[in-house]
């Protein structure tokens, strides 16, 4: 919901809701939306604007409940009881759909699990190698804040791509250097060359799906006005109420004037208020 409200001779509008991931459109720049039940921010349009957060409360993605967040927008209970909390969902190779066996609930896993994957090489810090449903590309690489990236393989199920993940992660990175990232003190790559060097390292159940022709590398453009000297984390449960400027957005990260950052995605299940 927003409301209209006057303050220090000024209007601004109040927009209350529950934190997710913003929603994300491609595009030079990309754009980023906050969505509420009733309401959404398009926040490319608050950029060197001052914003004031303020936290409410919780509120579980899954049961809806007044609880504290665990992990991933969900409470306690529910990250060790859903299917889409499993351990696969971090490790693909521990994804068993293809197999017929259940973690916690078939149905939604062969859902997930068996359709297209790729395996990628993105560049957000450094290079690292990573996993995601083909429907997800290019918003899986966004999220991340990578300013490049390649596929690997597309393979037919979450369990290929996740050995292949695996295998590669002997070689090099699978985490994103966050600091680095939102500094923007990103290296320069060739990847198209390195997808090409990896190549021998793949499993063989997974060379088959390497595709030599495909030259595509993508590239993402972020709204950010200025890039911060030094960077600190806002957390919410520590620093209920924050106001500063925004001067950009990459991956899930809200970027203040004095070096402020705020990762949306951490925050899910978050219930706050923003103003303005």
């Amino acid at each position: 919901m927003y409301l209209y409200a006057y303050k220090n001779t000024k209007f601004f509008m109040l927009y209350e809701g529950v934190l997710t991931k913003m929603q994300t459109e491609s595009g030079s720049p990309i754009q980023y939306f906050l969505v509420f039940e009733n309401s959404f921010l398009n926040m490319n349009q608050l950029l060197d604007k001052e914003i004031e957060i303020n936290f409410q409360g919780f509120q579980c993605l899954n049961c809806g409940k007044n609880k504290k967040i665990f992990r991933m927008g969900y409470c306690y209970d529910c990250f060790n009881a859903i299917p889409q909390a499993g351990d696969w969902i971090m490790k693909p190779e521990l994804s068993t759909a293809h197999l017929d066996i259940e973690d916690r609930d078939l149905e939604y896993e062969k859902r997930v699990q068996l359709q297209p994957h790729i395996v990628y090489l993105a560049s957000s810090s450094d290079v690292k190698v990573g996993v995601t449903r083909k429907t997800q590309v290019p918003t899986r690489w966004i999220d991340q804040g990578a300013t490049q990236a390649v596929p690997i393989v597309e393979v037919p199920n979450r369990y290929l791509a996740g050995v292949a993940e695996v295998a590669l992660k002997d070689h090099m990175g699978d985490k994103i250097n966050w600091k680095r990232m939102l500094l923007n003190h990103v290296d320069k790559f060739d990847l198209l060359a390195k997808r090409d060097e990896v190549r021998e390292l793949l499993p063989e159940e997974v060379k088959q799906y390497f595709d030599a022709t495909d030259s595509t590398v993508y590239d993402l453009d972020y709204p950010v006005v200025e890039y911060p000297v030094k960077v600190k984390s806002l957390n919410l449960l520590t620093t209920p109420a924050y106001q500063g400027k925004l001067k950009g957005i990459k991956g899930q990260y809200l970027i203040f004037a004095d070096g402020t950052v705020f990762n949306v995605r951490s925050s899910e299940g978050y219930v706050v208020q923003i103003n303005v």
